[in-house]
């Protein structure tokens, strides 16, 4: 998935640079960005965080577990529904943590996304299609509380960009 992701990325770059006539490097290293920040996002959601036979193995869809599909659309239910602390840990700073880079790179990288609701719509919308895309996974669930934690993750992010921003306007 992976390297799906990189050559996706590469291709849609190598057309963007055709039909601008030259490469804007400034533009291109800040699109790298965005680009390290989805592709650990997709490590963390798509891939095992156990190892076997010490290599990291990707989610496995199987037709026969993918439905029905695994959904919660009632907030907090079960969140705090884990078996150990450190899963309960896992899972709610893992989430938030993983999208704090999002709220900084977000503004940065597109310029329009220069409001704080804009970044926090971004960052849903990019959480939303990350819970849509794991629903054939047996082994994982949809939850509107990844969404929440992981909408709070951009709000932190951009609260530090936002916070960096004013300091450098200050100084």
């Amino acid at each position: 998935m992976e390297l799906a992701f990189a050559a996706i990325w590469l291709l849609t770059r190598l057309m963007v640079w055709k039909r601008q006539g030259g490469v804007n490097w400034k533009r291109e290293a800040l699109l790298l960005l965005m680009y390290l920040n989805l592709a650990v996002i997709i490590r963390f959601v798509f891939f095992s965080r156990e190892l076997a036979d010490g290599h990291i193995q990707p989610l496995v869809f199987d037709a026969a577990t993918a439905f029905p599909f695994r959904v919660n659309l009632v907030p907090l239910v079960h969140l705090f529904n884990f078996g150990s602390l450190r899963d309960l840990v896992w899972n709610v700073v893992g989430n938030a943590a993983m999208f704090v880079p999002s709220g900084i790179v977000l503004p940065i990288v597109y310029p329009k996304l220069n409001r704080f609701w804009k970044v926090l719509a971004a960052g849903v919308l990019i959480s939303l299609c990350i819970e849509i895309l794991q629903l054939p996974f047996a082994s994982r669930a949809s939850d509107v509380d990844d969404i929440l934690l992981n909408t709070l993750g951009v709000a932190v992010g951009y609260g530090i960009y936002a916070l960096v921003k004013h300091f450098r306007r200050s100084a």
